[in-house]
């Protein structure tokens, strides 16, 4: 699970990176809003942590600008500002959740559970497949890769599909031809070449990684780093 923690508390940024990464989390850290806006929004985190009191873009601005591009990230809010019209400001500007400082880790880490949990089942219930910054909507068929959504034909996005649904795993050009085509092929056709080369300048243009990649003489996989 990748985190990104906005905070430019150094005690605090200290606590919380140190028990995060013992719990098996990778945390990534931004010192300002501005740093915050452009590691959220070029990069997939699962879960943000936001001060509100932040140099450049304030948290509850920030939260906003997330919460608009990506919308199904959660996002826990921690700040010293605990009065209820503060809180009830962070949860309008589509915080997940709203911690009050100082705080015991053991109820961040609780809250942090919570919202995965809560997020990666509505992730399940609409049929998403996430790998790095690449989503793809099963159920409405549509691909964004880093936000920004893709233009597919049909065979691409069967092919896609069938590649996201393998993940990591070698697929032969005849198990992509049974699976995507569902049709006999000419063993000698290199149709399947063709298209993932179609898909490859169309999936790995935008990204920050190549994932699609050629197991030479083996066939082709989706992977992530």
């Amino acid at each position: 699970m990748n985190l990104l923690l906005v905070e430019d508390e150094p005690n605090v940024v200290s606590v919380i990176t140190r028990g995060l990464t013992e719990e098996g989390f990778n945390v990534s850290v931004a010192p300002d809003g501005l740093i915050g806006e452009k590691m959220a929004i070029s990069n997939h985190f699962d879960l943000i942590i936001l001060d509100i009191m932040l140099p450049g873009i304030n948290g509850l601005e920030l939260c906003k600008i997330i919460k608009k591009e990506k919308p199904t990230t959660p996002i826990i809010m921690l700040t010293a500002l605990g009065t209820t019209e503060n809180v009830v400001n962070g949860l309008d500007n589509g915080a997940d959740d709203y911690l009050i400082k100082p705080f015991k880790f053991a109820e961040l880490f609780a809250r942090i559970r919570m919202l995965l949990r809560r997020y990666n089942g509505a992730i399940a219930n609409d049929q998403i497949i996430n790998i790095s910054d690449l989503q793809i909507n099963l159920s409405a068929k549509t691909v964004k890769r880093a936000n920004t959504e893709l233009t597919l034909t049909a065979t691409e996005y069967r092919l896609l599909e069938f590649m996201a649904k393998n993940k990591s795993k070698i697929l032969s050009r005849i198990d992509i031809l049974e699976n995507v085509w569902d049709i006999d092929f000419n063993l000698g056709t290199n149709v399947v070449d063709v298209y993932v080369n179609y898909l490859r300048k169309k999936v790995d243009k935008t990204g920050s990684q190549k994932l699609i990649h050629t197991a030479i003489g083996l066939g082709y996989v989706l992977k992530d780093a």
